[in-house]
């Protein structure tokens, strides 16, 4: 039984890996359930007893892809770059993984043309995670900088705001102008963070 159950396991884990795979190639919207079974080694009957349809398989990818991005950007907001800049190392970090992984960061913007309410619902909460995230890591700096924010929860609002919006368009840019693109982040992001300093009366 437990055998069973630890397969099983498996298996669920292949599928998402392979729908990871095949997103980074062509993007999930595109996918077809026979196409990912195929990846993953195992029929398409098989893959009703993981997932019920591709939509659950695209809310579970939504979790993978935004908790390996969270993960890598909280340790890049610890990492400064030679300048003490947690501004910098974060927006390089986020923008080379963009560009490294453009059809990932697509399903995670959401594909949303024709996507399901719950598809929506989902990429709408993964966001509010990276928001929660950044809040944290902001009140915490302000705190050791002695330098109080008005509101940590809209300053980190603001930035993945411009982060995921303006970011999206690195995908497209020849290397020069995602530097570019990088530098006009960094600068937008700093100006956010100086007008959520709190301001004596």
């Amino acid at each position: 039984m437990v055998v069973r159950k630890e397969e099983k396991q498996k298996t669920s884990r292949n599928l998402v890996a392979a729908a990871l795979k095949l997103s980074a190639e062509k993007g999930f919207s595109s996918l077809s359930l026979r196409e990912v079974s195929k990846e993953a080694g195992i029929t398409p009957a098989a893959f009703y007893r993981h997932f019920h349809d591709m939509e659950e398989l695209g809310l579970v990818l939504i979790d993978e892809v935004g908790l390996g991005l969270r993960q890598l950007l909280r340790e890049s907001r610890r990492s400064f770059d030679k300048k003490g800049s947690a501004v910098r190392s974060s927006v390089e970090t986020f923008i080379q993984y963009i560009t490294d992984n453009a059809n990932l960061f697509r399903v995670l913007q959401g594909e949303r043309q024709g996507s399901s309410s719950a598809f929506r619902k989902a990429l709408f909460a993964e966001l509010g995670r990276f928001i929660e995230d950044l809040a944290e890591d902001l009140e915490q700096g302000a705190a050791k900088l002695n330098q109080p924010l008005e509101d940590a929860a809209l300053a980190a609002e603001a930035i993945v705001a411009v982060a995921f919006t303006v970011g999206g368009e690195a995908l497209d840019l020849p290397k020069q102008r995602r530097v570019e693109l990088t530098e006009r982040i960094i600068k937008e992001i700093k100006m956010i963070l100086r007008g959520s300093l709190t301001t004596k009366d």
